[in-house]
């Protein structure tokens, strides 16, 4: 298995909604600073890595996960939820998922429909998938709310889904590919980088916990930094030219158009270094690039990515698609500063 297939199944493994990502950001921290990568963190809690002390260019993704919280305890020990980021519900139902209380214990669940059983429930089928009719049904012996108050499960608390990694063919399957594929993209090509040459570019890698929200990549950026080039997924479905053999190059999405000259500069990389891709328009897309320039950071900002199917579903990408933008990442990197 290739070595970014290995990084990414072991982020997907760590569980980081939006809000919960401390874990997986010292997971990242520990294999960077066992190479010899120097990391901090932001007061917001996003991880910057880089030797270089006035990094200009910037290359971010995000590790902030779908998810959910509990809501409140229903009479029957079960559990309400709330969404956080844009849980697609259908594609989860039936999933399993991990309750982690305050004080660090965990508890395994499912989310259901309400009344699930079609033997009882004719309308089992039809009911919509919303907060209010579904649940999380706890693998524990509950039987009433007090039950489940003695578990030490409270409003609040976080709730993981389980990512169901499979490497077949070539194809990464998985729920969170969005955006740990590309996550696990930046701490490979920093392991191929090494400690030596991160010193002498003039480059800091960005990790964010809060885009499934909207504002991860809003603040903590160096003040030297110049472009930012996030790396997040590329859409594949109707409309749109994206597939996941290939890397996306977004020339625009819901928030606007990105920075012609990076763009411009990556789509001829592309064809120079003979990287398949695809120029693309996400119609129903931001990024942390959208949340930087909204916060009023002056700099070129450009978006690319691996080509996902299903996103914020039961996600799909293919290892040439990885690999690609793992190698237009890297060109832009030799172009800047080394061309």
């Amino acid at each position: 298995m290739e070595r970014v297939i290995e990084i990414l199944r072991e982020i997907l493994e760590i569980p980081s909604p939006t809000g919960y990502t401390r874990e997986v950001m010292e997971h990242i921290e520990g294999k960077l600073n066992e190479a010899g990568i120097k990391t901090r963190y932001t007061n917001k809690g996003a991880l910057i890595a880089h030797n270089h002390p006035e990094p200009e260019l910037v290359i971010a993704a995000h590790v902030d996960t779908l998810g959910a919280m509990v809501k409140g305890i229903l009479p029957d020990g079960h559990l309400s939820f709330t969404r956080v980021g844009g849980l697609n519900l259908p594609a989860f139902e039936g999933e399993y998922c991990t309750v982690i209380t305050r004080s660090g214990r965990r508890y395994r669940g499912t989310l259901l429909l309400k009344n699930p059983s079609v033997h009882v429930n004719k309308d089992a089928g039809k009911k919509e998938r919303k907060e209010e009719n579904m649940y999380i049904r706890l693998d524990e012996p509950v039987e009433k709310r007090e039950d489940t108050e003695k578990l030490g499960i409270r409003p609040g608390d976080f709730i993981a889904f389980d990512p169901k990694f499979e490497y077949v063919n070539g194809f990464v399957k998985a729920h969170f590919l969005d955006d740990k594929a590309s996550a696990a993209i930046l701490i490979d090509l920093m392991l191929d980088m090494g400690a030596e040459t991160l010193e002498r570019l003039p480059v800091a890698f960005f990790f964010s916990p809060y885009e499934e929200v909207g504002h991860g990549g809003s603040a903590g950026y160096p003040e030297s930094m110049r472009e930012l080039l996030v790396v997040d997924m590329g859409v594949v479905g109707e409309g749109v030219a994206g597939k996941e053999t290939a890397v996306s190059i977004a020339a625009k999405d819901s928030s606007g158009p990105y920075d012609y000259e990076m763009t411009t500069k990556l789509i001829e990389l592309a064809e120079k270094r003979d990287i398949p891709y695809v120029v693309d328009v996400f119609p129903y897309y931001g990024s942390d690039g959208s949340a930087a320039l909204r916060a009023g950071w002056d700099v070129r900002v450009a978006l690319i990515g691996q080509g996902v199917h299903a996103s914020h579903g039961m996600e799909r990408t293919h290892i040439k698609g990885i690999l690609a933008t793992k190698e237009l990442i890297r060109a832009y990197i030799e172009e800047r500063f080394e061309g």
